[in-house]
């Protein structure tokens, strides 16, 4: 029995281990890791970080998102039980949080989001045209990166010309991995760095006001009050960190399944027709978030009892590759019907982006295989993958002949 990674046999519903799931790994591995989680047992005891629970099967995470009262987003992460600071709306619980919400779902309705189409292809056209010529790619860093990211950045009426020091940010906070202290220290510095950019942009909006996400969250009141200025800039870190991260890392999951499973990239290139079930596959194979959640009642759950003020990690993947809710869940079917799964969460803090994410990963995979159908892993490909999420951080090279 190793020292890290070690099973209690005085608990055997509740088995213990020592997972770091921040740590960099080989892509695959830590997907890997938590199927075998799920194999062994519906609720894991995990002594990493803090130490808290990670729940393992479909039916226990559901009731657990479904249950706000009980399981809290004031605390969203296992190294921060009691935070100081509030990312809004997401660690917001019960009426402010559907303020916000209420407030926030119009601007990413399916029928706000379609006017952004036009852009969106436009964006993706002309990446793709570009590294079409040149018969291999740096996939995260050419498309991955900068594509969502373009989208992101007109919506909030940020600069498009500061892309590399809000990568720089997005990276120090959500995927920098090593010694527990020194980690803590960059995350530190890169958000109180990035509160304070923020906080110079919303005074600008505030003087001259855009069409744009900051500028509407600006006239949002939350009990009849104007949202303050603390609350503006959490508000802004969110969005940030939610809209250059989560569709980059989607679609490094896709690209590289697609570019490993020649026949499933075959089956999108002869059916473009395909790809709507296709990503909704993705999703769920692949579900890249890793959500907490902190007790806010003693509880049971899947026997095993969890006291108030412990935290509880829900990873999506564990659900949405769960054999109880899906037929052959490890396996990927780009025609998976029905695929009802929750890579986008449930319950009231279900994501608030994912018509927009569905349409930006749509677009991508009718532009790439009409303009790059035949493409391949190169062979000097490494993907990693590292910080509070799954999705591979980079050398992912593509080749296809020009």
């Amino acid at each position: 029995m190793s020292t890290t990674d070690q099973t209690s046999a005085e608990a055997p519903t509740c088995p213990v281990h020592n997972f770091n799931h921040y740590a960099e790994l080989d892509f695959g591995e830590k997907l890997a890791r938590y199927d075998s989680l799920r194999d062994e047992a519906p609720i894991i005891r995990n002594e990493f970080a803090n130490g808290h629970y990670i729940v393992t099967r479909y039916e226990d995470i559901i009731k657990a998102y479904q249950n706000a009262k009980v399981f809290s987003n004031t605390a969203v992460t296992v190294f921060n039980p009691n935070p100081t600071f509030r990312w809004i709306p997401q660690m917001l619980d019960g009426d402010e949080h559907k303020q916000w919400r209420k407030q926030l779902n119009p601007l990413f309705s399916p029928k706000h989001v379609e006017r952004l189409e036009d852009k969106v292809r436009e964006r993706a056209v002309s990446l793709i045209k570009e590294i079409a010529t040149k018969g291999r790619c740096d996939f995260m860093q050419d498309f991955a990166l900068q594509y969502p990211s373009f989208i992101f950045l007109e919506l909030m009426g940020m600069p498009f010309e500061d892309l590399d020091k809000f990568l720089h940010w997005e990276d120090e906070i959500l995927h920098v991995s090593g010694d527990a202290e020194e980690t803590a220290r960059r995350r530190g510095v890169a958000t109180v760095e990035l509160t304070e950019y923020f906080r110079v942009l919303i005074d600008e909006r505030r003087k001259e006001p855009q069409d744009d996400l900051i500028s509407k969250a600006i006239e949002f009141e939350i009990d009849g009050k104007p949202a303050t200025q603390e609350d503006l800039e959490s508000f802004c870190i969110l969005m940030f960190m939610a809209g250059l991260d989560t569709v980059t890392a989607t679609l490094g999951t896709t690209f590289l399944h697609l570019s490993t499973h020649q026949e499933d990239r075959q089956a999108i290139v002869d059916d473009p027709d395909l790809i709507p079930s296709a990503i909704e596959e993705m999703l769920r194979a692949f579900a890249i978030v890793i959500p907490s959640r902190k007790v806010l009642e003693d509880v049971e759950i899947a026997g095993c009892p969890v006291k108030a003020g412990e935290m509880v990690c829900l990873p999506l993947n564990l659900a949405t590759r769960d054999e109880a809710a899906f037929d052959d869940a490890k396996e990927v079917q780009l025609d998976r019907s029905p695929n009802n799964h929750i890579a986008f969460g449930a319950g009231p803090h279900r994501c608030l982006g994912s018509h927009l994410a569905r349409r930006e990963l749509r677009i991508a995979l009718e532009e790439w295989h009409r303009l790059i159908p035949n493409y391949r892993l190169a062979a000097d490909s490494h993907p990693t993958e590292s910080g509070g999420q799954l999705g591979p951080n980079g050398n992912i090279f593509l080749e296809w002949d020009v």
